[in-house]
This record gives C-alpha cells, structure tokens and sequence, in this order.
C-alpha cells in the first residue's frame, strides 16, 4: 500500500520539505501483528505494538531542527497529534508515540514506527501527516488503518499467554460445532472465514450501524476499548431483534424467503449477504448459526473466542432455576397445554470469549460465555453475557451478565408432570438432565473437549457419566419405571426401546402402558408417531418402531421424543420416564481426488458417492454439492433410482484458507434434506 498522500493544508510554495507518499509496508506489518489475510484493502494492526511507516519526500528529507514531522490519528471527532521523536529510548504504553530509530532517516525517505496505547479502540483510524515549521504547517491526508485488540500482548485485557491456544481461538479460520443429543452427538463442520475477502469490513460495518454508534459516535469510540463492551455490542448485532443486525431467526420448520439453517456452513456467506443488501437480516439462523457468526466476528476483532456446545440446555422464562415439561397419561409431550414456556433445547450452542474483568476483579477472569440467540432480554436488548464460566461453576448467580439465566441453561432442576383433564397427577424432579454434557472443539484436533467440569465442578463423574446409557429413572413411592433405547438407531433400522417395570409392593399389580413417539420441533409442536397399550403388569417390555413406519416422516437430524407412561389400574396411580435421541442419517462419501490440500487458482477434481440405506427406492432423489469459495453456485445431481450413485465435480479455490464441500441429498417423500455431510479442503497458495 503506497498511498499519495492529499495535501490539505499547502502552505506557501517555497523549497520546503514536501511529502510524496507513504509506504505502509503492509506485508511486513501483516506478518508482524499476526493480521495476515485479514484484508487486502486495508493496513490492519494490533494495539499496543509498534507499526511500520515509510515517509519519501519529494526533494529533500525534513529537517529536525527546523521542521517538526507530526502524525495524527483521527476517529470520528476524536483526534490525537503525536510529535515523531528521533532516536528516542522507548514508547509510553499509555499514549501514542512515533519513533525514527537509529539507521532509518535515508536521503529522502524515513522509517516511523507509530505504537497505539494498549487500551486502543477498535476501529478504522484515519491518518494525517503534518511538517511544521515556526511558518506554517503542511499537511496531507495519507490514508487509513484498522486496529484491533491484541492477545499477543501481555497488557491487553484480552491476552492469552499460549501460543497454541491464540492459534486455535484466533488465527483458526475452521470449527466444528456439536449437534444432536448426549447420546448420539454428531459434528457439524463450519468456516469461520475471518480472510474471505470483505469480512473484515463487514464485521467493522456492523460496530459503525450499532444502536450505540447512531445514538452516539464519540461514546461509542471511546467505549471500544473495552471488550466487554465490544462484546455486548456484538452480540446484540449478532441477531436483528433490536437493530440492524445480521440474523433473523426462525424456529417453526418454515424457511420460505430465505435459507434454512442447516444449510449454513459458513459465516463469510452470511456476512457477506448482510454487507450487500444494505443490512438487511439474512434469513435465517438458529442457536449454532448465530454462535458461529458470533465467533466469526470476535476472532477477526482480535478477541479470542470458540464455539461450545450444551447439550439439554434449559430455557428457563421466569428464572426460577426450574423448568416444566407437560405429559399426557399416554406419554406424549404437551407444550401446547400453555402451562408453562419453559422448554429444553437437545443442543444449544454459544460462544465463550477470553477476556480479563477488571469489573469483577481477577477471579472472574477468563472464559466469558457470550450467547447471541435472542432469548431473552438483558438490559432491555437481545443479547447474554459476557458471564464469566467461573461465576457458573460456583453458583454466583448475582455477577455481570445473565449469569442466573446461563447458570439454568446448564443446571436447572426439570419438573415433569403427568396432567389429565388440566390437573396434575403425577410429578417428578430430575435434577441430573439440564447440561449433563458440555462440549468445544479440542485445540489442534478434531477431538471434542468436555468442559462439564468447568460450568459444573460440584457433580461427581458418576453424575457426569450417566447419560452414556441413555436412560432416566423415576420412582414413585413402590411402582418404578425405567425407558431405555437400545441401541441409537440408523436410517432403516428400527428404534427399538426398552421399558423396565419393577413393583416394590407386596401385593400384585394390574398396569396399563401407554408408549408415545414424537417428532421433536424447534417450535416445540410434537408429531404424534406411534401409540401402543400394554396391559396386565410385566417386568420388562420391548418395542419398536419400523424403519417402514418413520421413513416418511424422519429426516436424518431430527429428534424423537419418546415417553412412557405406567398406570396402576387399581390406585390410578401413574409414573413417567422419558428418553431422547436423534437418528443416525446415512453418510455421503466426498473425496478429493489426490488429497485434502489444494493449490489456489488451480482446479481439482471431487468424487460424491451415496448408498441408498433405506427400506425402498429414493423416488426424485437429488444430490446437492456447494462449497464457499471452491464452487460458483450449486452443483445438482440427479440421482436415478437405484443402491448407490458416483458423480464428480470440478472445484477451484480463490482465496486460501480453511474450505468447506458440503453435499447434501433430498427427495420427494420428504421435503426436507435426509442427510448432509462436510469435507474440509486446504488452500495453499503454492
């Protein structure tokens, strides 16, 4: 970048120092401040650490002794001159400073090492140079910087003292994002995409049309600073509830005028959109969408950050640390009784941020959970956190932000209740379902990392192993019930479930059972699948669900519901036990065709197969491949009926980085996709 600079203020044309350009030795200052690939339009540095500046004049160098040489930094109406010092010793880290260090003043040119404070806001700066003399002043307009926060410096409140971690939590442009349920958990790949070209400037974009920015620039400049507010800011930004923001959620099954969440794969599509269409919601997201934008966003601000993963995460509504859920006497999840709007999510995924919080003091440092899906309301916005994970963990339920509300996502007690005719018969507390499983993506591997501990030290790990069986028991005075699926069902197998009655009375008992199977919605509107009656009292029951029955209605990322309900005959006494899980869908075969490294700009060739693992033929099946970045648009193939099919298509990357190829495949008897898989692609550039 060798700016020309414009002369603002030119001074009387006599032979006096005039400047010609300025080098901003963009590679050079990339590679130093760890920004590389983060912009190809701007000078992008961190704060706190010393950037390089080459100043060629035009006839002769400035004279120290008869001209000062003084850069100015400009931010909205903020401003700040800094006089360049010659040879000088060393920098105040609490001011800006500009330095020539001994070997850099040339016959026409001179090397300025300009160093922002470390609590430097975040934002697009622009640049000024002035030559003074006892005279006049010249002064040029040379261009423009972007600074961001700097977790390579001890000082910066964001710092992070390994290098392997600000690898993964900053300079990682890939994730993985844990999906389904506790025990059947599936993996879901994303591209952060922080060097897509254009990212940069929108996640910049989205600080400049904030509610904070529009009602008050100085403010929010000044307030930048500090990522705790940055935090906020962006996670409001995040959704478009109150703002202007990137996202519009949706819940309902219904993604007409727009994309359907599962077919996100990648924040520089997102962001890209948003940036385009003026700033309109791109529709639409859900909880992992939105927390992987989120983290897309604080890795490009220089804000450590990673995606994690709750699995039985509470909603509670009305933060009385308990959450209801509603069953009929035949077992089927009510949530349309209205008795309650509290709900359990199988997964819910948010973002956890490094920072320090000088507002709390240093124990609270740290991990800062940051949740950008609009649940509820913090300060009157739709944003959550930050939350330090450690206030989780101890129970400190009064500390800054949304820590009561997290603290029940990952640890409420559940509440179930068997209801007939609008009255309560039966009513269970389960404290061991909400958060019983906490994952992220382990740093440098694909590996998950269990984080339970940290938001639930207080559990023993029995109580953290036990949702490896999948089953929950309820006991209710002698009658106990236990519902077991037995093994976690593939497309075209049958789900088959076991229930487990043991009587602790003395005297014989005569039950009924009822056995419900319900597809679960994000809108929490159950379908009804199968019901079955059992009578009299047995100690164990089997049943099952054919593939034939659920073909027609379960895609391969849905979740079932399943509960049962025992009733005493004589007493109508009646016990609940519940169980869930999600259906492992069919994989689709992708493979690069002489390895999973690729040179940029240079075509390769990809083979997509599928093996028809279901009970009939797939009637206008189509087979969907798409990558941001390695394909224009989409690539349709059109599967003939049959067991297995093969095509190959031709990709070529235009940007390096982290890529994704994700296939995906639908057909007639579902309007949804049965399955989806991801490939990861590495662009080198040579």
């Amino acid at each position: 970048f060798r700016h020309t600079p414009s002369v603002l203020f030119p001074g009387p044309n006599n032979d006096r120092c005039r400047l010609k350009y300025v080098n901003f030795e963009v590679h050079e200052n990339h590679v130093s401040h760890e920004t590389l690939g983060l912009s190809s339009q701007h000078l992008v540095v961190r704060r706190g650490k010393p950037f390089k500046l080459t100043l060629l004049f035009r006839s002769r160098l400035w004279n120290p002794h008869t001209e000062n040489l003084v850069l100015e930094v400009c931010l909205g109406g903020l401003s700040e001159r800094i006089p360049v010092q010659v040879f000088a010793e060393r920098s105040d880290p609490l001011n800006w400073s500009a330095q020539i260090y001994s070997g850099n003043i040339h016959h026409q040119s001179a090397t300025v090492y300009l160093c922002s404070p470390v609590l430097s806001s975040v934002a697009m700066y622009d640049l000024l140079v002035h030559i003074q003399t006892t005279w006049d002043t010249r002064s040029y307009a040379v261009g423009s910087f972007v600074l961001l926060c700097n977790p390579w410096l001890k000082d910066d409140p964001v710092y992070m003292p390994l290098e392997v971690q600000l690898q993964e939590y900053v300079k990682s442009d890939f994730g993985l994002v844990y999906t389904g349920t506790h025990v059947n958990i599936s993996k879901r790949p994303w591209s952060f995409g922080q060097y897509e070209p254009g990212v940069l400037e929108a996640c910049l974009k989205l600080l400049q049309v904030s509610p904070q920015h529009l009602k008050d620039k100085h403010r929010d400049y000044v307030r930048r600073a500090d990522p705790i507010y940055l935090s906020r800011v962006i996670c409001a930004m995040v959704n478009c509830n109150d703002d202007l923001g990137l996202l519009e959620g949706r819940w309902d099954g219904s993604y007409r005028g727009g994309v359907s969440p599962t077919e996100w794969s990648s924040s520089a599509d997102i962001l890209h959109r948003w940036a385009s269409s003026n700033c309109s919601p791109v529709r639409y997201g859900q909880c992992w969408v939105f927390a992987s934008v989120l983290c897309t966003v604080m890795r490009v601000l220089g804000i450590p950050s990673r995606v994690v993963t709750v699995f039985n995460a509470a909603h509670d509504t009305n933060g009385n640390l308990k959450i209801e859920e509603i069953y009929s006497t035949r077992g089927q999840k009510c949530e349309k009784l209205g008795l309650s709007k509290d709900s359990i999510w199988n997964f819910h995924v948010w973002v956890e941020c490094w920072m320090r919080r000088p507002d709390l003091g240093p124990e609270f440092d740290g991990w800062q959970v940051v949740d950008p899906t609009p649940q509820e309301k913090s300060a009157g916005v739709y944003c959550c956190g930050p939350c330090p994970v450690v206030a989780i963990q101890r129970g400190c339920l009064n500390v800054p932000y949304d820590t009561s509300f997290i603290y029940a996502s990952v640890d409420a007690d559940v509440v179930r209740m068997i209801v007939r005719d609008g009255l309560v018969v039966d009513r269970t507390v389960d404290t061991q379902w909400v958060g019983q499983l906490i994952y992220t993506k382990s740093i440098e591997s694909d590996r998950p990392e269990n984080l339970t501990r940290a938001y639930k030290s207080h559990q023993s790990k029995r109580r953290l192993l036990h949702f490896v069986f999948a089953t929950i028991h309820f006991v209710s005075h002698t009658l106990e019930v236990s519902l077991q699926i037995e093994r976690v069902p593939s497309v075209g197998e049958s789900i088959c479930v076991c229930v487990t009655v043991k009587n602790r009375a003395s005297r014989h008992r005569v039950l009924v059972e009822h056995v419900s199977a319900q597809l679960k919605q994000y809108c929490c509107s159950p379908l009804f699948l199968c019901p079955f009656h059992v009578s009299p009292a047995v100690l164990t029951l089997h049943h099952a669900i054919s593939a034939s029955e659920y073909e027609c209605v379960l895609a391969g990322e849905d979740i079932v519901n399943i509960g049962v309900v025992m009733k005493d005959v004589r007493t109508k006494e009646r016990v609940l036990s519940t169980a869930e899980f999600n259906i492992t869908a069919p994989q689709i075969t992708i493979e690069v065709l002489g390895g999973d490294s690729i040179q940029m700009r240079k075509e390769s060739t990809v083979q997509v197969s599928f093996t028809n693992t279901f009970s009939k033929v797939l009637s206008g099946a189509v087979l969907t491949v798409e990558g941001s970045g390695l394909l224009q648009g989409k690539q349709l193939v059109l599967l003939q009926p049959g067991q297995t099919i093969q095509k190959t298509v031709s990709i070529m990357a235009t940007s390096p980085g982290t890529k994704l190829l994700m296939a995906s495949l639908s057909h007639s008897h579902s309007p949804s996709a049965i399955t989806r898989s991801f490939h990861r692609v590495s662009v080198v550039t040579s």
